[in-house]
């Protein structure tokens, strides 16, 4: 008879340890989440004909570390057109707490209406609201010879969009670059490997804050300058 009331005891502490462990499992899910965050670009983003590792989001995704999932959705080539056509379904397969918005480039290239290229990012960043995502943009320019107006309309389009929506905005993301043609590609359009570092510098702050990290100074910094 005293080998019931043993077993129910034995089984009884196998119950126990096991809501235990699924508890402390469930808590640690709950408390250390994995931030999804999609990059939406073009080639700029896309490690144009440069190794896929030397580029700025795989550098970043470096930089980050564990607890950050780096989702790279851009395409060279891409137009807002492009990117919004693809964008619903990237939204239902990844489900992203960030969208890093980088598309714009092509449609000014292509001299587009900034009218189309902004509805087509205004319906990106509608999209990302409703799904519960954030939207960091990244902003553009264009060379002068497409002429003042259409210059300053392509390039308002973005701050304006920044504005209405209030998103974590960089107006030119390759500012630190531009004015070193050596860090450029004979087309003087797509940054080189060297580039890809600076780039992140000036797109970190910015993405740190959109992600609620705060800025630890020096910290890997060398790791960012000299990739390996």
């Amino acid at each position: 008879m005293g080998f019931v009331p043993h077993l129910f005891k034995k089984t009884s502490i196998l119950i126990g340890l096991l809501c235990l462990i699924i508890f402390t499992s469930n808590t640690f899910a709950k408390t250390n989440p994995t931030t999804k965050i999609l990059v939406w670009g073009d080639s700029l983003s896309a490690s144009y004909r440069i190794p896929v590792e030397k580029g700025w989001v795989n550098l970043l995704r470096q930089k980050l570390g564990e607890g950050f999932q780096i989702i790279n959705g851009s395409i060279s080539g891409e137009t807002t057109q492009g990117g919004l056509s693809r964008f619903s379904s990237a939204l239902e397969t990844h489900k992203p707490d960030l969208i890093v918005l980088e598309l714009g480039a092509n449609d000014g290239l292509r001299g587009i209406s900034p009218k189309v290229t902004k509805k087509n990012l205004e319906q990106m960043i509608l999209q990302s609201k409703q799904a519960k995502a954030d939207v960091m943009l990244l902003g553009m320019k264009i060379p002068p010879n497409y002429g003042p107006i259409y210059t300053e309309k392509f390039e308002a389009q973005f701050a304006q969009l920044a504005n209405d929506y209030k998103l974590p905005f960089i107006p030119f993301f390759l500012e630190k670059i531009i004015r070193d043609a050596t860090l450029f590609k004979a087309d003087r359009l797509h940054p080189t490997a060297e580039a890809q570092p600076i780039i992140l510098e000036s797109i970190l702050p910015t993405l740190k804050k959109a992600l609620g990290i705060k800025e630890e100074s020096n910290i890997e910094e060398e790791t960012i300058k000299n990739p390996a």
